[in-house]
C-alpha cells in the first residue's frame, strides 16, 4: 500500500475511534454545553493529547508504559480520579443557585486554557490509548520502519481527525446551550453530565487493562 493510502486508512480508523463514547467525549459534552469556545478549547487539549499517544507509540514510549503494570496502574488511577473530580464539580454545578425567578444560573465557561488542559488531561491520563496505539500503529508503519515524514504525519492525522469530529460535536452541543442558557434545565444538564463523568471515571478505574494485540 502507497503512503497516501496507509494514511486515508489511518484516518478512518481515527474516525472510528474518536466517535466512540468515552472520557474525552464526556469532557468535551460538558465544556461545549457552557459554549462553542469551551468545547473547541477542550477539543485542541484532546487533539494534541492524541497526538501525543500517537507519537509515544512510535517511539516506543508508550509501549513501555503499556508493559508495565504499575506505571499503567498509576496513570489509569489519576485518570479516573480526574473524572470523577470533573463530575463532582459538574454535581455541585447543578446545585448552584438559581436567579430571582428561579431558572438556574448558567456556569461560567471558563478559560481557554483551562478547557484546553481539561480536554488535555482526559486524554493523556487515559492509560488505555497507550495499549491500543500501540496495537494500532504497527499496522500502518511501513516494514522499513518509521521515517521522518511518517513522525510528523501520523500524529498530524490523528488530530486533524479528532479535532474535525469533535468540533462538530461542539457545534451541535454548543446549539443546545444557546437554546437553553436561561432555563432550568441547566441543573439537568449537569446533573447529568456530572454523573456521566463519574461513570466514566468509576469505569476506567475498575476496568480491566486491554491486551495488546501481538505481531
Amino acid at each position: 500500500m502507497s503512503a497516501a493510502g496507509q494514511y486515508a486508512a489511518f484516518a478512518v480508523v481515527m474516525l472510528f475511534i474518536a466517535v466512540s463514547p468515552g472520557p474525552d467525549m464526556a469532557v468535551i459534552v460538558g465544556r461545549a454545553l457552557t459554549g462553542w469556545a469551551a468545547g473547541a478549547a477542550a477539543t485542541l487539549g484532546v487533539a494534541v493529547g492524541i497526538s501525543t499517544w500517537v507519537l509515544a507509540a512510535m517511539t516506543g514510549i508508550a509501549a513501555l508504559l503499556a508493559a508495565s503494570a504499575q506505571a499503567f496502574t498509576i496513570v489509569k488511577i489519576a485518570g479516573a480520579l480526574y473524572l470523577v473530580h470533573l463530575g463532582v464539580r459538574a454535581l455541585l454545578a447543578a446545585r448552584r443557585p438559581g436567579d430571582v425567578s428561579g431558572a438556574a444560573v448558567p456556569v461560567r465557561p471558563g478559560t481557554p486554557l483551562d478547557n484546553a488542559v481539561r480536554g488535555f488531561l482526559s486524554n493523556i491520563l487515559n492509560a488505555k490509548a497507550a495499549v491500543l496505539f500501540v496495537a494500532l500503529i504497527p499496522q500502518f508503519v511501513p516494514p522499513g520502519g518509521v521515517g521522518g515524514a511518517d513522525a510528523i504525519a501520523f500524529p498530524l492525522i490523528a488530530a486533524t481527525v479528532v479535532a474535525a469530529w469533535y468540533l462538530t460535536l461542539t457545534t451541535t452541543v454548543a446549539a443546545l446551550h444557546r437554546k437553553f442558557a436561561d432555563s432550568s434545565v441547566w441543573r439537568r444538564i449537569d446533573t447529568v453530565v456530572g454523573a456521566a463523568l463519574i461513570a466514566v471515571g468509576v469505569g476506567v478505574l475498575f476496568g480491566d487493562p486491554p491486551e495488546v494485540a501481538a505481531g
